[in-house]
């Protein structure tokens, strides 16, 4: 984050117990000994004999300490993920509910400050501008959820949430629930690091602090679009799975279906499904757990498919993965250079002088060679059209096409933040000081336009209105305080580095999140085209990985490393020979006389 990020994120460390207390185990592990930590006023942790004084201060229930260190103590076992703990604190009346939070606020001091400017921040967003702001994207899934058919382009994850909502008629409330996704990703990030790796409090808030306080994420959070939803599904999914180091069936099952809705929310959630399963076998989960994921994973996939079929006739979630295919070989493929061609791809060729300046250009520009095929743009024709001929140009050209992707996935890691791919796209990241322009009336079938059916799901007006001063706070933020490129690079070369130590157990626990974060940076470079907004996804959970860099096991580890090399070097160092004494020439006898 830049300078303002992470003076909000550091400061001094607060909520950690003395004598290590707050490492993952540790109290569950005292009290099956027979003693439990007793907490002091000052929010120091010493161990009561279960039938000593010590434990005779925490044995009345009525008892409190001056600061309401008992309250906190609750709510420390909820937000760590003790059932008992949670069921033990009961209904509260609101004095205690209030004492307790700000207790707890106390405990995590550095958290404390960053969630609630987050939630500051989103809070002004929402005054700003309201009820929401669109993307092109918006009414796809608008036109989904008013009239719920398979999109071709597209999975319907996301319109589904919409057509869930849409009995409120509130975009803002859309706006609401996806800034709460936010929020939870950072306390997601939080949690773990605190409670499952036993980070120091500063340590795990400044891990959460890109999730919670980019402007940019704060922006996307602010779109209907499905870019929150799906971080969130795949942030849950993780968190489950490393919260649990030998995960039930239950929770296999959960962390299953969560990322079956994710890969309905962006078909990019495959891989995913690849990496969790991946990360499962190396841990050495067992082939039930596996298969019970999987099995988890496909049961809303396949019934999305069989509906597919159902209208289409076609077994799938999408029919676009050609169409995206060709995008990406656009701004290289050569006719000239595939050996034999096809008649009827030869309408997908494009001479170099005749080529458009992105490779985006290549689908949505009304000159895309898509348009000269008969039939719609993204119909199945031509989706195995594009697809079969873009096949044939990464093989005809395997340099070419790692060339663009290596372009791509670098751009994400540049410091400036350019224009990209137009000023009109563009302008949709931004907070703007007034709308981007009207509802479209694009026409999304014979009977719909795309700005009526906004106006019907709000019941209302639905066009973006500034509201002022919250909408200059909001600009003038996100002018200064957002994740760079360098500094996403930054994050992850952090995350590698804790990688490296263990790299006996392939990296640990961390190669979930660094893997998922560095695929989701890949894939859009490999199967279409760089944009900023896919980049984001990947954020969370590079800051997770590069937060468990920093785990005592990661530090151990390295520290080990150099009391070895330490002594190595004293080892090597020769030690130089120790001179022979000489004997003393003998005095003669006369002499010495």
């Amino acid at each position: 984050m830049t300078r303002g990020g992470e003076r909000s994120a550091t400061g001094p460390g607060a909520g950690h117990h003395r004598g290590g207390a707050a490492v993952a185990g540790e109290p569950a592990r005292r009290t099956a000994l027979g003693t439990a930590p007793v907490t002091t006023p000052d929010g120091a942790a010493r161990g009561g004999d279960a039938t000593g004084n010590a434990s005779a201060e925490v044995a009345d229930p009525h008892r409190d300490t001056p600061g309401g260190t008992k309250v906190a103590d609750k709510l420390d076992g909820a937000l760590s993920g003790d059932p008992r703990s949670a069921a033990r604190t009961g209904p509260k009346s609101g004095s205690g509910r209030a004492r307790g939070l700000w207790t707890l606020a106390r405990r995590h001091p550095v958290f404390s400050v960053i969630i609630a400017t987050a939630t500051l921040l989103r809070v002004v967003a929402m005054l700003g501008y309201q009820p929401v702001m669109f993307f092109n994207d918006s009414f796809d899934y608008l036109h989904v959820a008013t009239e719920p058919y398979p999109h071709p382009l597209r999975p319907n994850g996301y319109a589904f949430l919409l057509l869930l909502l849409k009995p409120f008629h509130s975009f803002a409330l859309v706006a609401a629930l996806q800034h709460l996704m936010g929020l939870a990703m950072g306390v997601m990030i939080y949690a773990l690091l605190r409670r499952r790796f036993g980070l120091p409090g500063w340590g795990a808030a400044l891990a959460a602090a890109p999730v919670l306080l980019d402007a940019y994420q704060l922006q996307l959070e602010h779109l209907v679009l499905s870019d929150t939803m799906f971080t969130f599904l795949v942030m849950s999914a993780v968190t489950l799975l490393l919260w649990h180091d030998r995960p039930s069936w239950k929770i296999a099952a959960a962390v299953g279906l969560i990322v079956g809705l994710s890969w309905l929310t962006r078909s990019v959630g495959m891989p995913v499904l690849l990496g969790v399963l991946l990360y499962m076998l190396v841990r050495r989960s067992g082939w039930k757990l596996m298969g019970v994921t999987l099995a988890a994973c496909m049961l809303p996939v396949l019934t999305y498919m069989g509906w597919y079929k159902a209208e289409s006739g076609k077994f799938a979630i999408t029919e676009s993965n050609g169409i995206f295919l060709y995008a990406r070989v656009y701004k290289f493929a050569d006719c000239h250079k595939m050996k034999d061609l096809p008649v009827r791809e030869y309408p997908l060729c494009t001479e170099p002088a005749n080529r458009l300046p992105n490779s985006q250009d290549g689908i949505w520009n009304a000159q895309s060679p898509l348009n000269r095929s008969p039939g719609t743009r993204f119909g199945p024709e031509n989706n195995a059209l594009s697809n079969d001929y873009a096949k044939r140009a990464i093989i005809s050209q395997p340099g070419d096409y790692l060339r663009v992707v290596a372009y791509d996935f670098l751009r994400v890691f540049r410091w400036e933040r350019t224009v990209f791919p137009d000023p009109a796209t563009y302008s949709q990241y931004e907070f703007r000081r007034t709308p981007t322009r009207p509802l479209p009336d694009w026409q999304m079938d014979a009977n719909s336009i795309a700005s009526a059916e906004a106006k019907a799901y709000e019941r209302g007006d639905a066009e973006t209105r500034v509201v002022e001063p919250f909408g200059a706070v909001a600009r003038g933020y996100q002018d200064v305080f957002y994740l760079r490129g360098t500094m996403v690079g930054g994050i992850l070369l952090i995350g590698l580095a804790g990688l490296v130590p263990l790299w006996r157990r392939f990296g640990g626990q961390a190669a979930l999140p660094w893997t998922l974060a560095t695929g989701l940076l890949l894939a859009p470079a490999a199967t279409a085209e760089f944009d900023y907004r896919y980049v984001l996804p990947a954020v969370p959970l590079a800051a997770l990985a590069a937060g468990i860099a920093f785990t005592p096991e990661v530090r151990g580890t390295v520290a080990g490393w150099g009391r070895r090399l330490r002594r190595g070097a004293v080892a090597a160092t020769p030690v130089p020979p120790v001179p022979a004494e000489q004997a003393e020439p003998k005095v003669p006898e006369v002499a010495a006389k």
